[in-house]
């Protein structure tokens, strides 16, 4: 439990709105009409109830069973909380749930049982089963979870699995895999200890003895120290890993040891420990929060170390979500009976394999790194590496099939691929990406209207997770009592270019300004009063170097905010006219728009000009970009300036362009139907691609489009996205969300970093 008031309350907050709860149902077929809802239930849904009833695999076919699995728990071992429960269990269930559906696209129904005997809570899975296609238990205490998987396993006929046990031990393994060819040993020669015999950890070992670990060469430690074979009481999951060797305490067991792994509790080995193991060790910490050893101290105690936690901000994460989504997905997809040996160990070979091969620049713009390569701190893919979904689940399935428990084998392998990676539409991971990336290298971001609490407590949320520096601009007072409102107790940087205490910085920004204005009308006297104006200052911090990044256009008309921006920033080197874009997370994966806030009617080149700044703004979030040059028209089929506006556009972009994937004109549909598309226009670039960008004729059309998908389909918007601008400017929608503004600090943020970049890329 958080000890901070602020965060606790944020938390409940989350949970509790809109609405309680992380997950809902929602319907799948239509609804809209008497015939619809007959079909739906009474009397046409007789007809599909027929039809299981003469052969219960049909139920994969009428049902979401073959899509679905239970999350189940008696919330006897929730987190690092204990026995708390199964009602205090559920918030942990549903987040398990909404891990399953953005990873993997599997739906889930969370199951909460109120009964910690063993018969009991068999019973009750059993019972309930033939709802589902698969079998998640969650977060029950040992040594009753391996009784409940084992007998679960064997006397159901879907695939059971207890992610708390197999999920870690998965991960690590192919991690272990990894470092082990790294460090040039042998997993049947080396030396492990295994601090923990929890469920994760005995399950963990276990698994490492299936890739060849020694029984002889293991040593397991509990609270009581180490598991001798002659101690008394021990059960029948500790006495398999029980050693002989006369030793008694961490500390001895670490000599000469080639691998330590933890699932203990924080900072229990020693630096002095750290030196006694063996050359080239590997030592996997991964108690949460807090590792066995803290991470720099490890790496600086010993160079010749490969390391891995559970910890998002070091290298090498053992994290479960790179497991427990896409083994189940294998297993549904085949129709399993169950997750055996041979599956897991599949899913092993599979992420060890991905961390081989070379890394997406999408994966490497997120995690700010200008290449990640097979190495001591890149020895297991990252969770937000998109080859994940088209990697594990084929291994798995294959697995399954090969050992005898697949009722519906896949044929076509490529065919399979492709509906994996359609899976992946619905999913923000883009947002998750852009996020990562900005906490890489936090920017100065000035907030131009900090004395309102919305924009503060976007600033807030800026400054707690990492994504950036705020620097508050506005009426002390105000921002100040806001501040203590909301708990906001950071030390930030709190400016009103209005007070006499910025009076210097106003006649220094001043003479700037006009400096560079004053052949365009502007006085002196005119340029120190529009600095006591809090975007004009707010530019001349960013032009000056007093801060890297801005965000502005809360309170104010855009038009009203994009003056100053152009009149003391202005357009990058080579750029004629700017223009804004906005990303939509739509339910067929993420969509940009453009221009959707400045341009009014652009004539044909200025469009072509949109959509190569377009193109570059989609590779800055790490897509290739394909790109629809959009219109009331298709290729031709009107003759109207308008659609020929575009046709020429398409035209220019061709010639100046050749190898960008954009054609047109044409109209939304077939250019977000890529079936269509390819039937009737089969000549296109775009023919048999999804479209992922599409540009308007003029600032109506996009701007109406952007809005309508954000309120009727409730799509994720990022935007919008100035481009062409000098230095990273960004103007917010008027009343835009906290989380908007949030969105809009790490697009700032990553505009910041590109443009430091560059810079230092033309000064080489």
């Amino acid at each position: 439990m958080s000890s901070n008031p602020r965060k606790r309350r944020e938390a409940l907050v989350y949970h509790a709105k809109p609405k309680p709860g992380k997950i809902q149902v929602v319907p799948t077929k239509k609804y809209s009409t008497q015939r619809d809802l007959s079909l739906a239930y009474s009397p046409g849904v007789a007809e599909p109830c027929l039809e299981i009833e003469k052969d219960k695999e049909n139920a994969y076919k009428y049902t979401t069973k073959g899509n679905l699995v239970a999350v189940i728990s008696n919330g006897t071992a929730v987190l690092g909380l204990g026995d708390i429960g199964p009602e205090a269990s559920k918030p942990v269930m549903e987040g398990k749930g909404l891990l399953f559906k953005i990873f993997a696209d599997i739906d889930v129904f969370d199951i909460e049982v109120d009964t910690k005997e063993i018969d009991k809570f068999i019973e009750t899975v059993k019972n309930i089963a033939p709802t589902f296609g698969g079998i998640n238990l969650e977060d029950i205490k040992a040594p009753e979870a391996f009784e409940i998987e084992r007998r679960l396993k064997e006397e159901l006929d879907i695939p059971v699995m207890h992610d708390d046990q197999h999920g870690t031990a998965i991960i690590s393994a192919a991690a272990l895999l990894n470092a082990l060819e790294l460090s040039k040993k042998k997993m049947e020669k080396v030396k492990i200890v295994i601090n923990g015999a929890g469920a994760a950890a005995i399950s963990c070992t276990k698994l490492y003895k299936a890739f060849g670990a020694k029984p002889e060469n293991i040593v397991m430690l509990d609270s009581k120290g180490v598991i001798r074979k002659d101690r008394p009481n021990l059960s029948e999951e500790k006495a398999e890993f029980a050693t002989s060797r006369k030793i008694d305490t961490l500390d001895e067991a670490m000599k000469n040891a080639d691998v330590f792994v933890g699932l203990s509790i924080a900072d229990i080995v020693t630096p002095e420990m750290l030196k006694s193991m063996a050359k080239r060790p590997i030592v996997f910490a991964m108690a949460n929060p807090d590792p066995e050893i803290d991470y720099n101290l490890a790496i600086s105690t010993r160079k010749d170390l490969i390391m891995a936690t559970g910890r998002s901000d070091h290298p090498n994460q053992v994290n479960n979500v790179l497991g427990f989504p896409f083994i189940f997905r294998g297993a549904l997809d085949v129709r399993s009976t169950k997750i055996n040996e041979e599956m897991k160990m599949a899913a092993v070979k599979a992420l060890a394999e991905l961390a081989k091969e070379p890394v997406p620049e999408q994966v490497n713009i997120a995690y700010g790194e200008t290449r990640m390569n097979f190495g001591p701190d890149y020895i297991i893919p990252k969770p937000f590496d998109p080859r994940l979904i088209a990697k594990v689940p084929p291994a798995v399935a294959r697995a399954a099939m090969e050992s005898g428990c697949a009722r519906h084998p896949i044929q076509d392998w490529e065919k399979y691929e492709e509906e994996l990676l359609e899976r992946m539409g619905s999913d923000n991971k883009i947002t998750r990406l852009l996020m990562n990336r900005a906490k890489m290298d936090p920017k100065r971001i000035v907030f131009a209207e900090a004395d309102h609490l919305d924009v503060l407590k976007a600033a807030q949320i800026v400054n707690d997770e990492g994504i950036g520096i705020p620097i508050l601009l506005g009426r002390r007072e105000v921002i100040q009592e806001l501040m203590q409102e909301i708990d906001f107790d950071a030390d930030v940087e709190i400016l009103d270019p209005k007070s006499d205490e910025q009076e210097d910085k106003r006649q220094a920004y001043a003479e700037v300004y006009w400096k560079t204005r004053n052949r365009s009308g502007v006085t002196l006297y005119d340029a120190q009063n529009v600095m006591r104006l809090r975007n004009y200052f707010a530019a001349m911090m960013v032009n000056t170097g007093d801060a890297d990044a801005l965000l502005s256009g809360y309170s104010r008309a855009y038009p009203t905010v994009v003056k100053p921006m152009l009149e003391l920033i202005g357009m990058a080197k080579g750029v004629s006219r700017v223009a804004a874009i906005n990303l939509m997370n739509t339910s067929r994966g993420p969509l940009f728009i453009s221009d959707t806030s400045i341009n009014i009617d652009p004539p044909a080149k200025d469009l072509a000009k949109i959509a190569q700044m377009t193109a570059r703004t989609v590779k800055l979030f790490g897509l290739e970009p394909v790109i629809a040059m959009i219109s009331y028209a298709n290729f031709g089929s009107s003759k109207d300036p308008h659609a020929y506006k575009v046709k020429e556009a398409v035209s220019y972009l061709h010639r100046w362009q050749p190898e960008l994937k954009v054609d047109g004109e044409l109209q939304t549909d077939f250019a977000l139907n890529k079936e269509m598309l390819q039937s009737k226009f089969p000549f296109s670039k775009l023919a048999g691609k999804k479209v992922n960008t599409l540009i308007f004729p003029n600032l109506d059309s996009a701007n109406s489009n952007y809005k309508m998908l954000k309120e009727l389909n409730k799509a994720d918007s990022i935007g919008p996205i100035m481009m062409g601008m000098k230095k990273p400017v960004h103007i917010l929608q008027l009343g835009a969300s906290v989380e908007e503004m949030v969105n809009m600090a790490a697009v700032a943020v990553v505009d910041a970093q590109e443009k430091e970049r560059k810079k230092q890329k033309e000064n080489l």
